[in-house]
């Protein structure tokens, strides 16, 4: 009878209805297919594949560093840590749907009888009297005589205290918000080792981008200090005024500034990545140039079909949060029903240890009970108007959600269109300045123009240089953005078996 018991209630528990609205995945606000025109070239056509970081960042140096930043980097762990505890938590509220079995125990000791009671040295064996009023020798051989009375008397009992039976799904709605929650935190960590993994391939870019500049301004350097010397040899001559001189050792003054600047700027960019791996790494894992870079950077291209989109990490978590929003409704119009318990009591009481578990001494009870507030000025209606509008609230939010990943998408593609071309036009110039130096230099020293003819051509080509690194760099930086924004990184993902039930 007992476990009859046990189990009705528990398919009580969980055979409950529920009252929230059935859920309806959102139409995404954005149009079907990515902008096209001029801007955006024929890559939009092509088909979304399924990826991992690995066959975008090909270079072996890059991804042994991620390797290395997925074990150690502190949000990973904070990360883990809030995705362990949500999934924990889910266990804690569904423990709500089952009953509580309590078990207590008690024993008391009474001595009424008139029978008396003495140590008998050295004989050993077993006392006599009451039920269980006899003893056993102790160490010295004695025996203790009990006499008539009753003895200790135990008691054992067990119970279902005040069970809520769930006839209206409050607890397993709460059950099911809980659970959304905790994958809405799966997809947030999800989304923390995407942006890991990005945040890391564009320092590494930014980095191999800095040693470029470095050994520009070396290199401008070290012209400068030339233009110095010859300067000031033909000024000794007679040939250059002391303003030429001066206006070259202004150009070198301003190579010396950007070369201190670019050894901070690489030092900097070093603690970035050390940052982001949460260790030490080996500087021969480090890019050389930015043309490394280049070589080791797939592109990706985006589908024709924005649903791609809703495989976001970040889209995936605001989903869920909705879906967690509408549980929450069905919880606060379980409110609005009476609540039905369920107490039970079973147990066994003798005073005898022999007898303590016989059929006998068994005894069970069982009991159930309603409550209702049947006036509380509308909390509870108001209740269900708050989980409604936070329902609403959640619904726009997914939608912005997929609105900012479409424009981010959209603003990469367009990027990425038209970057070819930027970075033509970058070393088309670049060319064409060093050309113009070259030229300018030599109508200096034989006479022809003066020395300020000379000084804006560098100067044009120092900019045309850093002009196209930073082209370099953008066309790098794009191929990161473009795997940030289409988050379909598949190395990203929830290990199997590892996110909550959904039942």
């Amino acid at each position: 009878a007992p476990r009859g018991l046990i189990a009705a209630a528990s398919a009580l528990a969980l055979s409950a209805c529920s009252l929230a609205p059935k859920y309806v995945t959102p139409t995404p606000p954005v149009s079907q297919g990515w902008p096209v025109g001029d801007a955006y070239l024929a890559r939009t056509e092509a088909g979304l594949p399924v990826i991992s970081y690995a066959e975008i960042f090909r270079d072996p140096r890059l991804q042994q560093l991620i390797t290395q930043a997925l074990a150690n980097n502190r949000d990973i762990r904070v990360a883990a840590a809030n995705l362990a505890a949500a999934r924990a938590q889910v266990r804690v509220i569904r423990a709500d749907q089952f009953p509580s079995l309590n078990v207590t125990g008690s024993a008391t000791y009474s001595d009424r009888g008139n029978g008396s009671g003495a140590l008998i040295p050295g004989t050993g064996g077993t006392g006599s009297g009451g039920n269980v009023g006899g003893g056993t020798g102790g160490n010295n051989g004695g025996t203790i005589v009990g006499g008539n009375g009753n003895g200790w008397n135990y008691r054992l009992q067990g119970g279902i205290s005040s069970f809520e039976l769930d006839f209206f799904g409050k607890y397993a709605n709460a059950t099911q918000s809980q659970r959304e929650t905790a994958l809405a935190t799966e997809a947030a960590a999800r989304t923390v080792r995407l942006g890991l993994i990005a945040d890391l391939a564009q320092a590494w870019a930014t980095y191999g981008s800095d040693r470029d500049l470095l050994q520009l301004a070396e290199a401008t350097s070290k012209n400068a200090q030339r233009s110095v010397d010859l300067t000031r040899l033909r000024l000794r001559g007679g040939v250059a005024p002391r303003t030429d001189l001066r206006q070259a050792e202004q150009v070198l003054e301003t190579a010396r500034g950007d070369l201190a600047q670019q050894r901070a700027a690489l030092a900097q960019d070093a603690n970035v990545m050390r940052l982001l791996i949460g260790a030490e790494s080996s500087e021969a894992l480090l890019p050389a140039s930015i043309s490394e870079v280049l070589a080791a950077y797939d592109t990706l291209p985006a589908g024709t079909n924005s649903q791609v989109l809703l495989r976001r990490p970040d889209v995936v978590q605001a989903e869920y949060e909705l879906r967690a929003t509408n549980a929450d409704i069905g919880v606060a119009r379980a409110h609005l029903f009476p609540s039905i318990s369920l107490t039970g009591l079973l147990g066994v009481a003798s005073n005898a240890l022999s007898s303590l578990f016989s059929g006998g001494a068994f005894n069970w009870s069982a009991g159930a009970n309603a409550s209702y507030n049947i006036f509380n000025a509308g909390g509870r209606i108001a209740n269900v108007e708050v989980s409604k509008a936070r329902r609403d609230a959640a619904l726009a939010s997914y939608e912005r959600a997929v609105q900012s990943a479409f424009r981010e998408v959209a603003d990469a593609l367009a990027d990425q269109g038209t970057l070819g071309e930027r970075l033509r036009a970058a070393g088309a110039n670049t060319a064409a300045a060093a050309d113009t130096a070259r030229l300018s230099e030599a109508r200096y020293r034989y006479g022809v123009d003066a020395f300020l003819s000379s000084l804006d051509a560098q100067r044009s080509l120092y900019s045309a240089q850093r002009s196209e690194i930073a082209t370099r760099l953008a066309l790098a930086s794009n191929r990161v953005t473009l795997y940030r924004v289409l988050g379909g990184d598949a190395s990203t993902a929830t290990p199997a078996g590892a996110e909550p039930e959904r039942r």
